[in-house]
């Protein structure tokens, strides 16, 4: 299973439920990783999307603790267990978990791939992301990019592995 998420340099992904910043090659580099794929997400993460609508050409998982909660176009489960037993039906490979905040946390411990869009400037944030270099552990950066630049915010693409 894998992960994708953009932090700041304080592991910060968010504030009222919106993105900290919004950089076209990060937005493509999400598009292009999870286009055909599996995309598991909070109920939360679904309503700040664009009309609040699933992302198209992909699977959309969304985990919601409100059991009428329905959306068109989306699985919705009421459990991380509900949400496991559901990507079993999948390859793991395929499989992305794409926020927010407590749904990183629930399933950081199931994911062997962390794709990390690391941002060289600290926001105001409420929601943040575990700091993988603080488990070293069990993460390690096995690719990272050239340092790109965004008018003057300067970021990289990381890949971390979970260590064996």
């Amino acid at each position: 299973m894998n992960l994708i998420v953009a932090v700041d340099k304080n592991w910060g992904i968010g504030c009222n439920n919106k993105l900290l910043v919004s950089i076209p090659s990060d937005m493509k580099f999400f598009r292009e990783t999870t286009m055909g794929k599996v995309v598991v997400m909070g109920r939360k993460t679904l309503e700040s999307f664009p009309n609040g609508m699933p992302l198209k050409n992909r699977t959309n998982i969304v985990l919601t603790k409100n059991p009428s909660y329905q959306v068109k176009g989306a699985t919705v489960l009421h459990s991380p267990e509900e949400v496991l037993e559901e990507l079993k039906k999948y390859n793991d490979e395929d499989i992305y978990i794409i926020g927010g905040e407590s749904i990183y946390r629930q399933f950081l411990p199931y994911c062997k791939v962390a794709h990390i869009t690391k941002i060289d400037h600290a926001y105001q944030a409420d929601a943040h992301f575990p700091n993988l270099d603080e488990m070293p552990d069990e993460w390690e950066i096995t690719a990272d990019s050239e340092e790109q630049t965004y008018f003057d915010l300067e970021y990289t693409f990381l890949k971390y592995e979970r260590k064996a």
